[in-house]
């Protein structure tokens, strides 16, 4: 009897360990669906799989403003951690908004799945970024009033509250700069940024935006739309998630059209576009469940590996051709704009809206009925045409009183060069005419848009240390579309010169209205300049003082550095 009893106890400490082992084996989402992992689970699985497969390398790619590090986890068949020209890098985002973990969850399943049935791609070497904004996803809680769970999750801002999709240009944020880096260091040809959609109700589990294809270069675009694309889909729907566009409509409702993304560099996807990458921003909809959220993450992300996996060569090639165009085109564009007059169509899966009385407000409100479900093709607005461009200098010429600029060239793979002598040289400048600023901060920052510039030629003293940068590298459209003020991400934009725009000295009325009065006789050209303008200006000609300043600027007394962009053209 005691045999027996010794024996039905060994079977059930063996059972129980059988069960620890396989629960070990499982993520926190596994284990209850309606959880996400913590920052010290996503970290702590991803150590465990680094230590238990040769294919798996976990590694620490620099700081984030919480304080902690930045994680990238890499697989590779041939345990070979860095990107190679024969074969595909995919880089994988997860947690930008921790509040949108999907991807969080998805990969960490996704990741032990490749290792453990050793399924991963003998050419792709897979980057994931476990959570990319470490201090959000610290910051733990609810936020999404419009979000069928998880219980709990992650914030959208970082820990200095930034939304880390809006600083791909500015890279204010340690998150970014790290990032940026590593990224540099991959130059991956496939890129996918894991979200939750917020907005219209839909049947549509998933929804996506690749790059704006009109922003690509052809090599790389034509393929993305007319293969890559449409293979996707077709996997997508095989595996239960028929896919849409990202749901960005004008109107009410999406039945009415969708409109195209137009994802500019301060976004992921439109910062690996600047590199001839091509990218993905998955969106699962906020208000289905969160397991089959989790599962459409999962089956996007295996989908897009699968196909780099089989398109490796092709998706090699046009990247490198891409490469090579850029180092020699002549004009870049600045600024796209919606073109209205073609309009294409896609299958759309919806609910019929209505409206009804509010039991808040007593006005309309607008819901969706769920036993009204449709299947139908709506208007689809994506394609773009150039708004603003430019022809590219022979040389950009930053003053080394500028680091910030020259740091962020520097660590987005830009080579510069630095003069080795004192030098006066004629350059093109451009003199900011016209800008518009909000009222109110964007992620910080009074944003400038409407950039008007006026050009003139003029010597300017360099001096030695001073940098210049040759537009001919596969770098160019980040070189172009950053230090053109006109640009509409560009580092003017996001206020890297305002100093430029403060006038450092100015006049006392009462002493220059004698000096301007001698000015006028001896000018006689500026006195006819000056009553033209009052002619045809009346808030002007009932200003002393603004007749006063006129006057002014056309003397040499006026300094020729205000509104002066400090990044000149050799051409």
């Amino acid at each position: 009897m005691l045999v027996v009893l010794i024996l039905c106890i060994g079977q059930l400490i063996s059972a129980a360990a059988f069960a620890q082992t396989k629960r070990a084996d499982l993520t926190p989402y596994e284990r209850d669906t309606n959880q996400t992992a913590t920052y010290a689970q996503i970290i702590d699985w991803y150590q465990q799989l680094d230590r238990k497969y040769d294919q798996a390398k976990l590694i620490e790619i620099g700081k984030t403003d919480v304080g902690k590090p930045l994680h990238l986890f890499l697989l590779a068949a041939d345990k070979q951690f860095t990107s190679r020209p024969d074969r595909v890098t995919l880089l994988i985002n997860n947690g930008i908004h921790p509040g949108e973990p999907e991807g969080i969850d998805a990969c960490m399943m996704l990741a032990r799945d490749l290792l453990k049935v050793n399924k991963l791609p003998k050419n792709v070497l897979v980057a994931i970024v476990p959570v990319f904004n470490v201090g959000g996803c610290l910051n733990r809680g609810v936020s999404r009033v419009n979000q069928n769970g998880p219980e709990s999750y992650g914030f959208r801002g970082n820990a200095r509250n930034l939304n880390l999709n809006r600083d791909f240009i500015k890279a204010e944020a340690q998150n970014t700069q790290a990032f940026q880096a590593m990224y540099q260091s991959l130059k991956p040809q496939v890129f996918i940024d894991n979200h939750t959609s917020d907005g219209a109700d839909y049947q549509h589990v998933l929804t996506y935006f690749a790059t704006q294809k009109d922003k690509l270069h052809p090599a790389v675009s034509g393929y993305m739309t007319k293969t890559f694309q449409p293979e996707l889909d077709k996997m997508l729907t095989v595996k239960g998630f028929p896919s849409a566009p990202y749901v960005n409509h004008p109107g009410d409702t999406p039945e009415n059209g969708l409109i195209g993304y137009n994802d500019s560099p301060r976004y992921t996807t439109g910062y690996a576009a600047l590199f001839n990458c091509f990218g993905f921003t998955l969106e699962t909809h906020m208000w289905k469940p969160y397991p089959p959220r989790v599962r459409a993450s999962y089956v996007f992300d295996e989908a897009v590996m699968r196909l780099c996996e089989s398109e490796a060569q092709t998706i090699l090639t046009n990247q490198k051709r891409a490469n090579e165009a850029i180092k020699t085109q002549i004009t870049f564009p600045l600024s796209y704009k919606l073109d209205r007059n073609k309009v294409d169509s896609v299958t759309f899966l919806g609910y019929a809206a209505a409206y009804k009385p509010s039991d808040v407000s007593g006005l309309k409100r607008l819901y969706y009925d769920h036993s009204k479900p449709y299947k139908k093709r709506v208007p689809y607005l994506n394609n773009f045409v150039v708004d603003t461009q430019v022809d590219k200098p022979r040389y950009y010429i930053i003053p080394q009183a500028w680091p910030e600029v020259i740091r962020q060239l520097k660590r987005n793979g830009v080579t510069v060069q630095t003069l080795s002598n004192d030098t006066l040289i004629t350059v093109s400048t451009y003199y900011i005419t016209d800008y518009k600023s909000p009222q109110r901060p964007y992620e910080g920052h009074f944003i400038h848009t409407g950039v008007n510039v006026r050009t003139e030629s003029q010597p300017i003293q360099f001096y030695k240390g001073d940098y210049l940068i040759q537009p001919n590298q596969p770098t160019n459209r980040y070189i172009v579309e950053t230090l053109e003020p006109q640009g509409v991400d560009s580092f003017f934009a996001w206020n890297f010169f305002d100093s430029i725009l403060d006038q450092k000295e100015y006049f006392s009325g009462y002493i220059f209205e004698d000096t301007a009065a001698e000015l006028l006789k001896k000018d006689p050209a500026l006195r006819k300049q000056l009553d033209e303008k009052r002619a045809t200006d009346k808030a002007f000609a009932e200003s002393a003082n603004a007749q006063l300043d006129f006057i002014y600027r056309q003397t040499t007394y006026y300094e020729k550095t205000h509104n002066r962009y400090p990044v000149y053209r050799l051409n």
